[in-house]
C-alpha cells in the first residue's frame, strides 16, 4: 500500500477520524498504552473503526516513518449505511438487489465482483468491518473504477445486517456447496440479497442460518469450488435473467 493511503501517529489518526476521514482499520503495536491511547481507542469505538493490535515489527515493515506505534489505513471510497440505502431504494420504486460478501479478503476478487455488480445494476455491496478486504487503490483499479460508482456498506455485524435486510422485506439467499437447491430454483424477482463467502471458508454458519434460502452452483469437476468472483457473477446474472423475464411478461 502506498504511504499516501496511510496516516501515522496517534494524534494524526485521531484528527483524521474526527475530521470525517474514511478509515478502513488501525494497526496499533501491542505494547501501546496510556491516556492518549485510551482516547484513541474510545474514538475508534465510537466511529466503529476496527482496531488491530500487532507486533511492532509488523508496523516497522510497513513504514520507517515516526509512526508512534499507530498506523491508519485510509479508504479509497466513502462507505455508506445500509439503513440509509435500502429505504431510499424503496422510496424510488426500485426492486432492491444487494450483494453481501462474507470474509472475501482478496482484492482482485473483490474488484472483479464490484465490476460485475456495477455492470449488472446491483444497488449496493455489503462487507463486514473485520475480516474483509480493504477498499484501497488496488481494489479500485481491479474494479475498473466501479467502486467509485457502486455504494459499499461496511457493517460491524454481518448477521445483524442480514437480519435487517430480511426485516426490510429483502429475501436473503446464501450460496453454499452444502445446499440441496440449485441457484436456478430460487425466485429472485422479489427484493433480493445474495450472500457470497470466501473460497476457503465459505459463508459463515451463523450467516447461513440467518439466510432465507441456501443455494448451490452445480459442479462436475474435481476442483472443490469456483473462484468467488466467477460464482458471484453466475448468481448475479441469474437474478438479472429472472427479472428480465418478469419485466417482459
Amino acid at each position: 500500500m502506498k504511504e499516501k493511503e496511510m496516516i501515522f501517529g496517534i494524534r494524526a489518526v485521531m484528527e483524521a477520524v474526527e475530521a470525517g476521514k474514511d478509515i478502513d482499520k488501525v494497526l496499533v503495536k501491542r505494547e501501546l498504552s496510556g491516556d492518549l491511547f485510551m482516547e484513541l481507542q474510545q474514538l475508534l469505538r465510537t466511529y466503529e473503526i476496527p482496531l488491530q493490535r500487532v507486533p511492532l515489527e509488523r508496523i516497522d515493515r510497513i513504514t520507517r516513518k515516526n509512526h508512534q506505534g499507530v498506523i491508519a489505513f485510509t479508504s479509497a471510497v466513502t462507505y455508506q449505511k445500509l439503513e440509509d440505502i435500502l429505504p431510499a431504494l424503496y422510496e424510488e420504486g426500485k426492486n432492491p438487489f444487494i450483494v453481501v460478501l462474507d470474509g472475501v479478503t482478496d482484492v482482485r476478487n473483490f474488484g472483479a465482483i464490484a465490476r460485475t455488480c456495477e455492470v449488472a445494476g446491483v444497488h449496493a455491496i455489503v462487507i463486514p468491518a473485520k475480516g474483509s478486504v480493504t477498499v484501497n487503490a488496488d481494489a479500485i483499479k481491479t474494479s475498473a473504477g466501479a467502486l467509485h460508482t457502486i455504494p459499499v456498506c461496511r457493517e460491524q455485524n454481518l448477521r445483524e445486517a442480514i437480519v435487517f435486510l430480511k426485516n426490510s422485506g429483502v429475501k436473503v439467499v446464501a450460496a453454499t456447496e452444502k445446499a440441496a437447491r440449485f441457484y436456478t430454483d430460487s425466485d429472485y424477482s422479489v427484493p433480493t440479497a445474495i450472500v457470497m463467502g470466501a473460497e476457503d471458508t465459505g459463508v459463515a454458519a451463523d450467516h447461513l442460518r440467518a439466510s432465507d434460502e441456501l443455494v448451490r452452483i452445480p459442479q462436475f469437476g474435481s476442483i472443490q469450488s469456483l473462484n468467488v468472483s466467477v460464482a458471484a457473477g453466475v448468481l448475479i446474472y441469474e437474478v438479472i435473467r429472472q427479472r428480465s423475464l418478469t419485466a417482459s411478461s
